[in-house]
């Protein structure tokens, strides 16, 4: 098997989840779920030795499976979108309140033979390429677990990352807001500037040409 576990989840809601050998990928797929960062659709991937978990977010839930780093992106990312359409054709929105494990007895066969599938049946991967490589899969990070909580960050570091480009790409659209706003607001006030500095210039001379401010020969 090179998908070694797969689950779904709403947050940390656990619905149904399925491991192939014995592991301690649920212990780590819930300190993932705990610092994921809160994006409505994602592609992500974190490596813990020698094994990749993958995760997709879509329609409020989150697809995750743990494979082997050999195995690499494409394929279980593939798996990934597999099981997000056959969980929302057979659950649909009852996921969206659904207790814990609720979809469990039912969906762990599911992710079972699909991970089958996809680990084994070359028609598999055949199948899976010609539908254009995972066009959906645009961005895809990879940070390994085991230097982050080295350094006692646990699993803050990744999620502080995707936090720092997304505020710096907020900051840098009002930076650009503000400066065409300030921008647009200078030209106003030279504009104005010009309008009245011409409007004192044709004044003096009327009253130059009119013999007076009041302008009495030109009445």
């Amino acid at each position: 098997m090179a998908i070694h576990y797969a689950m779904v989840a709403r947050a940390s809601v656990v619905l149904a989840e399925f491991s192939a050998t014995p592991s301690n990928a649920n212990a780590i797929t819930r300190q993932i779920l705990e610092k994921l960062p809160n994006v409505a659709d994602s592609h992500v991937s974190y490596s813990q030795g020698r094994f990749i978990f993958h995760v997709t977010k879509a329609d409020g839930l989150t697809f995750l499976c743990m494979a082997d780093d050999s195995f690499g992106r494409r394929i279980p990312f593939a798996f990934l979108e597999d099981i997000r359409s056959k969980f929302m054709k057979a659950y649909g929105r009852t996921s969206s309140t659904a207790l814990p494990y609720a979809m469990n007895d039912e969906f762990s066969r599911v992710l079972n033979q699909q991970m089958e599938y996809f680990s084994k049946d070359p028609n598999a991967d055949n199948i899976n390429r010609m539908k254009g490589e995972i066009s959906q899969v645009r961005h895809v990070m990879i940070e390994n677990i085991d230097k982050v909580l080295d350094r006692g960050e646990r699993l803050e570091l990744l999620v502080d990352k995707t936090a720092n480009i997304q505020n710096k790409a907020f900051r840098f659209r009002k930076q650009t807001r503000e400066f065409r706003s300030a921008v647009w607001w200078r030209n106003v006030k030279l504009v104005s500037l010009l309008v009245i500095l011409v409007l004192i210039v044709i004044y003096v001379v009327l009253a130059i040409v009119c013999h007076g401010i009041t302008l009495p020969s030109c009445r």
